[in-house]
């Protein structure tokens, strides 16, 4: 099933997504030294094969090998948000969670007083559900 132009567009800004959130967290975690959470971690597992998975579905002009990519972004959304959220309240429950290690409520970078790292995950999850679901109209409209 090959897709229109539009839908190659939309998935092209979908993988340039996730392909600049993998590159700015190994920035983050292999030039800055900071050490990832464990929150990080699945939150990295979600995003990293996105790019993969998203440029497959750019190459081979199929947009159903990118439907787990929806499904891992799906996922990842409310689990940045979750983390955002104990990062910015200091929630005690985080650092049960988080167990020995780096810790999840830790504000490595916090840019304009409000963006940290699990803010730029959340924002790149977001934007690529709702690019993945403007392209699912298309294809349907």
């Amino acid at each position: 099933m090959t897709f229109s132009k539009t839908e190659e567009n939309l998935l092209l800004i979908i993988w340039g997504t996730a392909f600049i959130a993998t590159c700015g967290s190994l920035f983050y975690s292999e030039i800055m030294q900071f050490e990832p959470c464990k929150l990080c971690w699945f939150q990295r597992i979600l995003m990293y094969p996105l790019v993969v998975i998203i440029g497959t579905a750019i190459i081979k002009k199929n947009a159903q090998i990118a439907l787990p990519g929806f499904i891992l972004s799906i996922i990842g959304a409310p689990l940045a948000l979750y983390h955002y959220i104990i990062q910015k309240v200091n929630s005690a429950g985080a650092a049960d969670f988080c167990g020995q290690g780096a810790s999840c409520t830790a504000e490595y970078v916090n840019y304009f007083g409000f963006v940290t790292i699990p803010f730029l995950s959340l924002f790149a999850f977001t934007a690529i559900v709702i690019l993945f679901i403007v392209s699912f109209t298309k294809r349907r409209g």
